[in-house]
Protein backbone atom coordinates (compact mmCIF):
# COMPACT_ATOMS: atom_id res chain seq x y z
CA UNK A 1 0.00 0.00 0.00
CA UNK A 2 1.38 3.55 -1.03
CA UNK A 3 0.40 7.26 -1.58
CA UNK A 4 -1.10 7.91 -4.79
CA UNK A 5 1.33 9.69 -6.92
CA UNK A 6 0.89 13.18 -8.70
CA UNK A 7 -0.70 11.90 -11.55
CA UNK A 8 -3.31 9.50 -10.04
CA UNK A 9 -4.05 12.04 -7.62
CA UNK A 10 -4.92 14.34 -10.21
CA UNK A 11 -7.39 11.64 -11.55
CA UNK A 12 -9.32 10.71 -8.62
CA UNK A 13 -9.58 14.17 -7.45
CA UNK A 14 -11.14 14.94 -11.04
CA UNK A 15 -13.31 12.09 -10.74
CA UNK A 16 -14.32 13.40 -7.04
CA UNK A 17 -14.90 16.80 -8.09
CA UNK A 18 -17.10 15.91 -10.66
CA UNK A 19 -19.32 14.65 -7.67
CA UNK A 20 -18.65 16.77 -5.17
CA UNK A 21 -17.67 20.48 -6.29
CA UNK A 22 -15.65 22.76 -3.78
CA UNK A 23 -16.48 20.14 -1.21
CA UNK A 24 -14.31 17.55 -1.93
CA UNK A 25 -11.61 19.08 0.44
CA UNK A 26 -13.83 18.06 3.31
CA UNK A 27 -13.37 14.58 2.73
CA UNK A 28 -9.69 14.57 3.35
CA UNK A 29 -9.81 17.80 5.85
CA UNK A 30 -12.29 16.30 8.32
CA UNK A 31 -10.82 14.85 11.87
CA UNK A 32 -10.82 11.27 11.91
CA UNK A 33 -12.34 9.61 15.09
CA UNK A 34 -10.35 6.21 14.67
CA UNK A 35 -7.88 4.75 16.48
CA UNK A 36 -6.58 4.84 19.74
CA UNK A 37 -4.72 8.04 19.20
CA UNK A 38 -5.45 11.10 21.49
CA UNK A 39 -5.14 13.75 18.61
CA UNK A 40 -7.82 13.11 16.01
CA UNK A 41 -5.91 12.40 12.66
CA UNK A 42 -7.34 12.68 8.77
CA UNK A 43 -8.46 10.61 6.49
CA UNK A 44 -6.33 10.16 3.04
CA UNK A 45 -6.33 8.16 -0.34
CA UNK A 46 -4.11 5.03 -0.85
CA UNK A 47 -3.21 2.88 -3.74
CA UNK A 48 -3.11 -1.01 -3.33
CA UNK A 49 -3.40 -3.66 -6.24
CA UNK A 50 -4.88 -0.78 -8.38
CA UNK A 51 -7.52 -0.15 -6.03
CA UNK A 52 -7.69 3.16 -4.25
CA UNK A 53 -8.83 3.40 -1.03
CA UNK A 54 -10.06 6.56 1.53
CA UNK A 55 -8.86 5.76 5.16
CA UNK A 56 -7.75 7.31 8.29
CA UNK A 57 -4.12 8.08 8.85
CA UNK A 58 -4.35 6.27 11.71
CA UNK A 59 -5.59 3.58 10.40
CA UNK A 60 -2.83 3.51 7.59
CA UNK A 61 -0.28 3.57 10.24
CA UNK A 62 -1.41 0.47 11.38
CA UNK A 63 -2.00 -1.29 8.33
CA UNK A 64 2.22 -1.32 7.79
CA UNK A 65 2.10 -4.13 10.36
CA UNK A 66 0.63 -6.23 7.83
CA UNK A 67 2.43 -7.51 5.13
CA UNK A 68 1.49 -6.39 1.24
CA UNK A 69 0.41 -9.83 0.08
CA UNK A 70 -2.03 -10.81 3.20
CA UNK A 71 -3.16 -7.23 3.15
CA UNK A 72 -7.02 -6.80 1.44
CA UNK A 73 -7.19 -3.44 1.75
CA UNK A 74 -7.35 -0.66 4.70
CA UNK A 75 -10.42 1.72 4.69
CA UNK A 76 -13.52 2.38 2.09
CA UNK A 77 -12.54 1.03 -2.20
CA UNK A 78 -13.66 4.31 -2.93
CA UNK A 79 -12.58 2.73 -6.52
CA UNK A 80 -10.02 1.24 -9.28
CA UNK A 81 -7.71 2.34 -12.12
CA UNK A 82 -7.90 0.18 -14.67
CA UNK A 83 -5.97 -1.86 -16.83
CA UNK A 84 -5.73 1.40 -19.26
CA UNK A 85 -4.82 3.60 -16.38
CA UNK A 86 -8.34 5.27 -16.34
CA UNK A 87 -9.95 5.90 -13.10
CA UNK A 88 -13.43 4.34 -11.94
CA UNK A 89 -15.63 5.24 -8.89
CA UNK A 90 -17.28 2.13 -7.82
CA UNK A 91 -20.02 1.29 -5.96
CA UNK A 92 -18.38 1.78 -2.49
CA UNK A 93 -18.13 5.45 -2.86
CA UNK A 94 -21.91 6.16 -2.81
CA UNK A 95 -21.78 6.84 1.03
CA UNK A 96 -19.05 9.41 0.51
CA UNK A 97 -20.39 10.63 -2.73
CA UNK A 98 -23.80 11.25 -1.12
CA UNK A 99 -22.86 12.77 1.95
CA UNK A 100 -21.14 15.79 -0.29
CA UNK A 101 -22.77 16.24 -3.24
CA UNK A 102 -24.05 18.96 -5.29
CA UNK A 103 -25.87 17.50 -7.44
CA UNK A 104 -28.98 15.15 -6.84
CA UNK A 105 -31.55 13.63 -8.65
CA UNK A 106 -34.16 11.73 -7.73
CA UNK A 107 -36.55 8.62 -8.70
CA UNK A 108 -40.35 7.68 -8.67
CA UNK A 109 -40.43 5.05 -6.27
CA UNK A 110 -41.87 2.62 -9.17
CA UNK A 111 -39.23 3.04 -10.86
CA UNK A 112 -36.17 2.83 -8.99
CA UNK A 113 -35.60 -0.87 -9.22
CA UNK A 114 -34.83 -0.30 -12.92
CA UNK A 115 -32.10 1.94 -11.83
CA UNK A 116 -31.12 -0.67 -9.27
CA UNK A 117 -31.14 -3.03 -12.14
CA UNK A 118 -28.05 -1.23 -14.14
CA UNK A 119 -30.12 0.51 -16.76
CA UNK A 120 -29.89 4.65 -17.14
CA UNK A 121 -32.68 7.14 -16.08
CA UNK A 122 -35.28 8.12 -18.39
CA UNK A 123 -37.60 11.79 -17.91
CA UNK A 124 -40.47 9.39 -17.16
CA UNK A 125 -38.56 7.80 -13.98
CA UNK A 126 -37.67 11.45 -12.44
CA UNK A 127 -39.09 12.97 -9.96
CA UNK A 128 -36.86 15.70 -8.99
CA UNK A 129 -33.85 17.14 -10.17
CA UNK A 130 -31.50 20.10 -8.92
CA UNK A 131 -31.79 22.98 -10.63
CA UNK A 132 -28.32 23.57 -11.62
CA UNK A 133 -27.57 20.62 -13.02
CA UNK A 134 -25.66 20.70 -16.59
CA UNK A 135 -25.17 18.14 -18.96
CA UNK A 136 -21.92 16.21 -17.97
CA UNK A 137 -21.95 16.71 -14.04
CA UNK A 138 -22.33 14.14 -11.62
CA UNK A 139 -25.54 13.50 -10.04
CA UNK A 140 -26.21 11.39 -7.12
CA UNK A 141 -29.38 9.22 -7.59
CA UNK A 142 -31.67 8.77 -4.95
CA UNK A 143 -34.83 7.56 -3.95
CA UNK A 144 -37.76 10.15 -2.58
CA UNK A 145 -36.94 8.88 0.79
CA UNK A 146 -33.45 10.23 0.51
CA UNK A 147 -31.47 6.99 0.50
CA UNK A 148 -28.85 6.95 -2.14
CA UNK A 149 -29.58 4.36 -4.66
CA UNK A 150 -26.39 4.82 -6.96
CA UNK A 151 -24.51 7.78 -9.24
CA UNK A 152 -24.13 8.85 -12.71
CA UNK A 153 -23.76 11.37 -15.25
CA UNK A 154 -26.48 13.93 -16.22
CA UNK A 155 -27.14 13.38 -19.90
CA UNK A 156 -29.06 16.38 -20.11
CA UNK A 157 -29.46 19.75 -17.95
CA UNK A 158 -32.46 20.87 -15.41
CA UNK A 159 -33.58 22.75 -18.23
CA UNK A 160 -33.90 20.38 -20.99
CA UNK A 161 -35.29 18.15 -19.08
CA UNK A 162 -38.24 19.99 -18.62
CA UNK A 163 -38.49 19.99 -22.72
CA UNK A 164 -37.38 16.65 -23.49
CA UNK A 165 -39.11 13.68 -24.49
CA UNK A 166 -40.40 10.87 -21.25
CA UNK A 167 -38.33 8.28 -23.07
CA UNK A 168 -35.09 10.34 -23.60
CA UNK A 169 -32.29 8.94 -20.96
CA UNK A 170 -31.25 12.03 -18.27
CA UNK A 171 -28.61 10.33 -16.30
CA UNK A 172 -25.77 7.63 -17.66
CA UNK A 173 -25.68 4.85 -15.22
CA UNK A 174 -22.27 4.80 -13.70
CA UNK A 175 -22.95 2.77 -10.15
CA UNK A 176 -26.06 1.25 -8.07
CA UNK A 177 -26.47 -0.02 -4.93
CA UNK A 178 -27.66 -3.43 -6.84
CA UNK A 179 -23.93 -3.76 -7.74
CA UNK A 180 -23.59 -5.53 -4.66
CA UNK A 181 -25.67 -8.80 -5.71
CA UNK A 182 -24.75 -8.65 -9.42
CA UNK A 183 -21.05 -8.10 -9.38
CA UNK A 184 -20.48 -9.88 -5.83
CA UNK A 185 -16.85 -11.43 -6.46
CA UNK A 186 -15.54 -8.21 -9.03
CA UNK A 187 -15.95 -6.14 -5.95
CA UNK A 188 -13.93 -7.88 -3.15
Amino acid sequence: MRPLDEKETTMVFEKLFKFTGPTLKHLLERPSAEGPDPEPGRYCLRLHKNRVFYASESLVRRATAVSRTRLAGVGTPIGKFTHGGAFHLTVHALDLLAAHARRRVWLKPDTERSFLFGNSVPKSALARITENTKSGDGVVVMSMADVPLGFGVAARGAQDCRKADTNAVVVLHQSDAGEYLRKEEELM
